[in-house]
């Protein structure tokens, strides 16, 4: 039902609807041919596209959503996004190496979001679209009910602990009253939620917790890398990223620290 599309720095994503695709965000202006390429390559018609959703109105989110719209597809904007849809068009004005086309706002469509999940089962795509604010303002998700969300770019889940308190954290918690399986991050690898809960609940990972969390100690008591190194019998890397992370995050826990430098496993 989702097929991711690699062209661009910006993750893509190709949802399979009942009479063609719904696209969950563009990449940036000038991207255009390597679409086509990538759509060729999955032997996907352009045309095939009926709708495209963004996920907020920033320069390599909707880059080239009105190249896509102009062979046949709709822009769907919700009604949190109507104030931002030229918010880009300044920057690539500026740009004068790349083709930009500004999105003709008189030919989107404009969803109230509290009629999101209607909108969405007339095209044959279980689901509704969430405002989450917190990397911009018309920042939204696109929560679908077998369990897979589309996030953009809020912050990745194993940020989350150094955003307790703020409106991030309000975005993500009415994402997972959801209980997502997947997230689809606009530029963060796909995550597994299941995966994770198994990973954590590991006796190795356990045991990975521990470490950390007895370096994070030796770091309050001032004890020198070298020395943590040698009392721990962790490798000397290991050490360093640990004490990277926690002396340049303030109020970062244990859990962030393995999720924020991707440490499992190692």
């Amino acid at each position: 039902m989702v097929t991711e599309l690699k062209y661009s720095n910006t993750n893509t994503y190709l949802i399979k609807g009942e009479d063609g695709y719904l696209l969950f965000d563009t990449g940036w202006a000038g991207t255009f041919p390597m679409f086509c390429k990538a759509l060729g390559e999955l032997h996907v018609a352009a045309q095939d596209i009926k709708y495209i959703i963004i996920s907020h109105f920033h320069p390599d989110h909707m880059g080239i959503a009105q190249n896509i719209a102009n062979l046949g597809a709709t822009i769907v904007v919700l009604d949190v996004q109507q104030d931002y849809i030229h918010a880009a068009d300044v920057i690539f004005e500026k740009d004068h190496k790349v083709e930009f086309l500004s999105i003709q706002e008189a030919a989107v469509l404009m969803v109230p979001i509290a009629e999101s999940r209607d909108f969405l089962g007339k095209i044959g795509v279980q689901g509704e679209v969430m405002h989450t604010p917190g990397h911009s303002e018309d920042s939204i998700s696109l929560v679908l009910d077998q369990g897979m969300v589309f996030v953009g770019d809020l912050n990745p889940l194993y940020e989350l602990e150094l955003h307790k308190g703020t409106v991030i954290d309000e975005s993500w918690q009415h994402i997972l009253a959801h209980n997502p399986a997947k997230v689809y991050y606009g530029h963060a690898k796909t995550a597994d939620l299941h995966e994770l809960v198994l990973e954590a609940n590991s006796v190795e990972q356990k045991e990975l917790y521990t470490l950390v969390k007895q370096i994070m100690k030796y770091i309050d008591k001032g004890k020198p890398l070298a020395w943590i190194q040698g009392k721990t019998g962790a490798n000397a890397e290991f050490v360093e990223d640990v004490a990277r992370m926690y002396l340049t995050h303030q109020n970062v826990g244990v859990q962030g620290i393995l999720d924020r430098i991707e440490i499992k496993g190692k």
